[in-house]
């Protein structure tokens, strides 16, 4: 029986092994540039929402061959860097290149939305999570975000 566990193991171990050798064998680095054509949604967005963020301390990159699951990612300043740097609060989204582009209009605005519903509304450079019960549940917070800004597009 015990040989019998060890030898299950030592297949699972070169399994794992085999996987994350894999990972590593991309010789392709993430490469950035600015999303000029997000910011312009963006700032679209925040006057339909009428969220109260100031558009000119939030920038968009957009990444190329990155291996992440997600469409887009939000980087926020840190109450430290802004200390020491003197800047005010900054937040960056970053648009993966491969998974967003090939979404739909509509789609693209839920996914900007769902990155915009991350920044606390004092904008003070933290983030918010992914709250799942009670007053402050982050998916009720974005499907709030979505419904003000499909009924101010019609108006």
């Amino acid at each position: 029986m015990r040989l019998k566990r060890a030898l299950k193991y030592i297949k699972w171990t070169e399994k794992k092994k085999k996987r994350r050798k894999n990972r590593n064998n991309s010789s392709k680095v993430v490469l950035w540039e600015k999303a000029s054509d997000v910011e312009k949604d963006l700032k679209r967005l925040i006057d339909l929402s009428k969220l109260p963020y100031d558009i000119k301390n939030i920038t968009s990159l957009r990444s190329y061959n990155s291996h992440a699951r997600a469409y887009a990612r939000i980087w926020g300043l840190s109450r430290v860097w802004q200390m020491s740097l003197n800047v005010p609060p900054h937040y960056i989204i970053e648009i993966l290149s491969e998974k967003f582009d090939s979404l739909s209009k509509e789609r693209k605005d839920e996914v900007l939305l769902h990155e915009l519903a991350h920044i606390p509304s004092n904008f003070s450079g933290s983030l918010l999570p992914h709250i799942r019960r009670g007053k402050r549940n982050f998916k009720s917070k974005v499907d709030r975000l979505i419904r003000e800004v499909r009924m101010n597009k019609q108006s």
